[in-house]
């Protein structure tokens, strides 16, 4: 099949990050497996979703993972020029709901396959297609605890985030948590028999405001834009009505760390404060919804150098977003972020890939195969 064609394919599955997955998945691995690849699919623990991997080639020696998720953001902004989820082509431009973000990159792994599984190859390429990775990357840490079972360790892997098809060598870590403080309702005008939750908030974002100006003095890093950590708060949720003590209160805030920082321990202050509300009367939760690493491979690593020679071009140093690389140097996996498309163009109306970046990416892909070859 043309890769257009398997992005058609995969579009056509409103694989929305949180929902079950099985039909895209089960799509993937009928293709995979009528090439002869070795597939194996992952339940993770939610039960309706699960993570794929597949290699061909001799998986007892050390390989090179191409890694991507199935899950796409939604797509419910009303100026959509046509359905998101049936490929439009417009020119050079096909459009549709996870086109850039990532499912193109995941056609051109697909796409390439038979041309590699021809090859006589003397290391394994694999294939690791993750879940709910727009909620964190939640699913594959699912996937990466069992690479030990499924394979030799890997020599590298490639995330296919969009990235112009250049290599980025690093980019932050993520926490996240979400935050309830729970009172005592009343009339407004007894305040003195209630608990105010929203004001009892007030203390936690203030923490949160003084947790992120202490951030901007460092640890630096120039590769990033900021060139520190960052914390804020993103939502805030809470109350009824002005005349009634508010006996609720919610906030989701994150912190972006650059390497060689833990991101949840940015949030340790924070925590800590929460915990001291008890003493007063409230109730409290916290719950962490993302937390992943950040990635920093060096300069001269082979695979930096490899991406370069594939590409033509120098691996940028480092961007600002996560991605579920930092998970597998994590794990002991150099790892490196290059795709088609652009993330620019992610998470919004009309988003789009080009035809020629399709190709592009399908050819680096089929080259890449030629290095595994004995």
């Amino acid at each position: 099949m043309k890769t257009e064609e398997i992005l058609a394919r995969l579009i056509a599955f409103p694989s929305v990050v949180g929902t079950a997955n099985h039909d895209i998945l089960d799509w993937i691995r009928t293709y995979l497996t009528r090439l002869g690849a070795k597939v194996s699919v992952l339940p993770g623990p939610e039960g309706d979703r699960s993570n794929l991997f597949a290699s061909i080639g001799p998986a007892d020696q050390p390989g090179i993972i191409l890694s991507g998720h199935m899950d796409v953001v939604p797509a419910a902004e009303p100026t959509w020029s046509s359905d998101p989820f049936s490929v439009r082509r417009e020119g050079e431009r096909l459009y549709g709901r996870g086109t850039s973000d990532m499912k193109g990159f995941l056609a051109c792994a697909l796409a390439a396959l038979p041309a590699l599984a021809s090859l006589p190859l003397s290391r394994p390429l694999h294939l690791a297609f993750s879940y709910d990775e727009e909620a964190g990357c939640r699913g594959v840490p699912h996937l990466i605890s069992r690479l030990p079972d499924l394979c030799a360790k890997p020599q590298g892997c490639i995330v296919g985030e969009p990235s112009g098809l250049r290599a980025i060598r690093a980019h932050k870590g993520k926490a996240a948590a979400r935050i309830e403080i729970v009172g005592r309702a009343g009339h407004s005008s007894r305040p003195e028999l209630g608990l105010n939750a929203i004001h009892a908030m007030a203390d936690i974002v203030a923490e949160a405001v003084r947790s992120a100006d202490a951030l901007t003095k460092g640890p630096f890093d120039g590769n990033f834009e900021p060139p520190y950590s960052s914390l804020q708060v993103g939502t805030i949720a809470g109350g009824q009505a002005v005349n009634i003590i508010p006996e609720r209160c919610t906030i989701e805030l994150e912190a972006r760390a650059v390497a060689g920082v833990d991101p949840s321990s940015l949030l340790s202050d924070i925590e800590t404060k929460l915990e001291s509300l008890t003493e007063r009367g409230f109730k409290t939760r916290w719950e962490t919804f993302s937390a992943y690493p950040a990635l920093s491979l060096k300069e001269n690593a082979p695979l930096a150098v490899l991406l370069r020679d594939l590409t033509g071009q120098e691996p940028l140093p480092a961007v600002s977003y996560g991605t579920e690389a930092g998970l597998y140097q994590a794990a002991g996996i150099d790892a490196i972020i290059c795709g088609p498309g652009d993330i620019a163009r992610a998470h919004k109306a009309n988003e789009y890939i080009e035809s020629g970046e399709l190709a592009a990416c399908r050819t680096m892909i089929e080259a890449l195969g030629q290095r595994l070859r004995a």
